[in-house]
């Protein structure tokens, strides 16, 4: 393949991906909070799942969209797991060209379906409480899985020109990675042909999901906060801002790692950074909301608590 300035390029058929900058020799140690991580995230969230699948009672909006958010964390965290744990428990650097692309494609439609999630359980906690007698009546089940079905369609579908892109490009021998997972922003910069394309799709994708949902999130609590200071009594006022905890909590910790993270690339641009700071970041990125997030809501929430202690009595009894 010829690039555009005459000289010719090729698709890695592998890529390399790097563990932590500087700590490679004590990656087998560093794969142990990697290993805890994945069973709080993958035990956390599928008792979420499990107590709003059984309990009747929990069958409700709010619950529904918790249900949806869990699988997306989970979704992201299995995308991210084989490579990571490979790296820091076996030593495989090596990932194939395709294999690659589709674990990007997956970490990014996931982390999208995450922001929707979040986006939607906003209007649903602003319906709550600004017509609460007509909550169920207008968050019914039919309109909150085609809610769902609209999520994952809208971030398959702006993910999945991503790849195509990427594939009409030649690399020219660049090959290693920064992270420990395929993200597009780190394989976009490998390339040795005209990427502009690619930039400025991928600021759309951007900018129509992380950038708008949380535009949306904001205007949905400052809705919120005006119809909950119409309440007459600060106990009231105290019921309603409470059933927005868990899901302030959820918001604060989805955004502000991007939000870092974000930062952090900017300031690289201009100001010399560690690499172990991009990598830090980029796993708090990743990690940090679906490790938090059941914590979170098994705390805050009285009714997934319940469900949680009725579960652990039954299998206690069991035994």
């Amino acid at each position: 393949m010829k690039t555009s300035n005459g000289s010719f390029g090729f698709l890695p058929t592998t890529f390399i991906l790097a563990g932590i900058p500087g700590l490679e020799a004590k990656h087998i140690w560093i794969s142990i909070p990697f290993c805890l991580m994945y069973i709080i995230i993958f035990l956390g969230n599928g008792t979420i799942l499990h107590v709003i699948r059984t309990e009747a009672s929990l069958h409700q909006p709010m619950y529904l969209f918790l249900a949806m958010l869990a699988l997306a964390e989970v979704g992201v965290s299995a995308s991210t797991l084989p490579t990571v744990l490979g790296i820091f428990l076996f030593g495989t650097t090596e990932i194939g060209f395709d294999a690659c692309l589709f674990q990007m494609f997956s970490i990014h439609s996931f982390s999208i379906m995450e922001s929707g999630v979040l986006l939607a359980m906003s209007v649903d906690r602003f319906v709550a409480i600004y017509s609460p007698l007509r909550y169920i009546a207008i968050l019914t089940l039919p309109r909150i899985l085609c809610t769902g079905i609209i999520i994952a369609l809208k971030s398959v579908m702006l993910m999945a020109p991503l790849p195509i892109l990427l594939r009409r490009l030649p690399f020219c021998g660049h090959n290693v990675l920064s992270h420990s997972y395929c993200l597009h922003p780190n394989l976009v910069h490998l390339p040795c042909a005209d990427i502009s394309i690619n930039n400025i799709y991928g600021l759309f994708v951007v900018t129509s999901t992380f950038g708008l949902d949380s535009t949306l999130i904001v205007v949905s609590y400052v809705l919120i906060l005006h119809t909950v200071l119409k309440i007459a009594t600060g106990e009231g006022r105290r019921k309603a801002l409470n059933t927005c905890g868990s899901h302030i909590s959820a918001v604060l910790a989805y955004y502000v790692p991007m939000i870092g993270l974000s930062m952090v690339h900017r300031i690289g641009h201009h100001v010399p950074v560690s690499p172990l700071v991009h990598v830090m970041m980029a796993n708090a990125y990743l990690f940090f909301p679906p490790v938090v997030n059941p914590i979170v809501y098994s705390i805050k929430t009285k009714e997934i608590r319940r469900s949680i202690v009725r579960l652990l009595s039954k299998k206690r009894a069991e035994v």
